[in-house]
């Protein structure tokens, strides 16, 4: 596995860390309960960390050194790839030949990586997006700063060398056919999954309690990276009106957001607090740092809707955990959105970003227990279908698809040429 730009060791929901950790992590651990060692190279961000960690058992993480430990953003790596490229060298040097059969990259940086060492090891290519600047550029947040032309041209170049892309859904598999010219013979759909042990159904008011959340509010929580891209800004403005149609004796609405600025979001880390204040509802917003994953259970759970207000989300993992503890979800109804909540079912689909119109739809069903208590339950039904030992399982048979493509590509060896007399 390369995982270059984040660590599956960091905590999601701040700088880089996000869905794609997880799904590193977890799909890595599931594929070592099948018996598959996978080793995880990433970049070493800290002079504190191991050269390797034991993530569980059958998973490796191996940091390698690649530029500065600190204060190198995402858009800065593609000049650190072949240090990068040169420290796996170096880390890879003592495995025998034939140790590794097949790299899975994630991510375009990780792609450009792991086209040159499954080529140096002569081992098929599977490679994950997660996200694609095309996608992303067709659909950005007000504000934010397209990707750039050399990351376009980075992502067709690994499209082109892969073995096997690996999407999370059948619209992004349709994606990387429109946008990028994959050979749909090449292009498998795999939906990421969701820890239903951790993530399970549990009491509201107990959850609360141990949050210190008043049992008597509206709860409305958004768990995730402070960017434009993930549209926490429509939550606060949907809040606002919330709040201009409450009357005083009415249910006080808290809006929780677990997460820190990332991306595009650092260079204004205060907006979000600056656009409440602005709007009269600064008290509303409970804003929290990052959670280890059990508390983040607790969390959702003790909240009365999860939001995902996504310019663009290649899945949504939030909202599928959200639904496996038994909390309907109000997410914008793009990308794999569409795939991860059940629309109308576990929880409701909202076109576009409008403020007011996310005011409505909450509003609705915040006023409808008995509405809530349904979704709630066909939350967990719909999640359940999708957990990670499933995902695991899947991959599996995308590899040896990889493996097939790789033995029928692989150009024959030149023949030898005879003595002559």
């Amino acid at each position: 596995m390369l995982s270059v730009h984040t660590s599956p060791l960091e905590q999601p929901g701040t700088g880089d860390a996000g869905g794609m950790n997880v799904y590193v992590v977890e799909l890595s651990r599931r594929l070592a309960a099948l018996g598959v060692e996978v080793e995880v190279f990433t970049r070493r961000t800290s002079g504190a960390q191991a050269d390797l960690v034991e993530l569980s058992p059958g998973v490796l993480v191996r940091h390698v050194d690649a530029g500065p430990y600190e204060g190198l953003a995402k858009e800065e790596l593609p000049g650190q790839l072949c240090a990068f490229t040169a420290g796996l060298m170096r880390a890879a040097a003592a495995a025998a030949d034939g140790h590794y059969d097949l790299v899975h990259s994630h991510y375009w940086l990780s792609g450009q990586v792991g086209w040159l060492f499954a080529e140096r090891w002569g081992v098929p290519l599977v490679h994950t997006m997660h996200t694609m600047a095309k996608v992303k550029n067709a659909a950005l947040a007000e504000g934010d700063v397209p990707e750039p032309r050399g990351r376009v041209i980075g992502e067709q170049q690994v499209v082109d060398a892969a073995d096997r892309l690996v999407a999370n859904t059948a619209e992004e598999a349709a994606d990387l056919v429109s946008h990028y010219g994959a050979d749909p013979d090449r292009v498998g759909a795999v939906p990421p999954g969701v820890d239903l042990e951790l993530f399970s159904p549990g009491d509201r008011a107990a959850a609360r309690a141990r949050l210190g959340l008043p049992a008597d509010a509206d709860v409305l929580l958004f768990v995730g990276r402070i960017q434009p891209l993930k549209g926490p800004d429509v939550l606060v403005a949907a809040a606002a009106r919330m709040r201009a149609r409450r009357g005083a004796g009415d249910r006080p609405l808290v809006v929780a957001v677990l997460g820190g600025p990332s991306g595009s979001g650092l260079a204004r880390p205060t907006a979000l607090l600056d656009q409440a204040a602005q709007l009269g509802v600064g008290d509303v917003l409970l804003t929290r740092p990052p959670v280890a994953r059990a508390e983040l259970a607790d969390w959702y759970r003790a909240a009365d809707l999860v939001t995902v207000p996504s310019h663009n989300e290649s899945f949504g993992l939030v909202a599928l955990e959200a639904q496996a503890c038994g909390t309907p979800v109000v997410a914008a109804s793009v990308g794999g959105l569409r795939r991860a909540v059940s629309d109308g079912v576990s929880g409701v689909l909202v076109p576009g970003h409008d403020p007011g119109r996310w005011a409505v739809e909450l509003d609705v069903l915040l006023a409808d227990p008995g509405r809530r208590a349904a979704m709630g339950r066909s939350a967990v039904a719909h999640a359940s279908g999708f957990g990670w030992d499933r995902t695991a399982q899947r991959v599996l048979r995308e590899y040896d698809r990889a493996a097939a493509t790789f033995a029928h590509r692989r150009p024959a060896p030149l023949p030898l040429l005879e003595a002559s007399g």
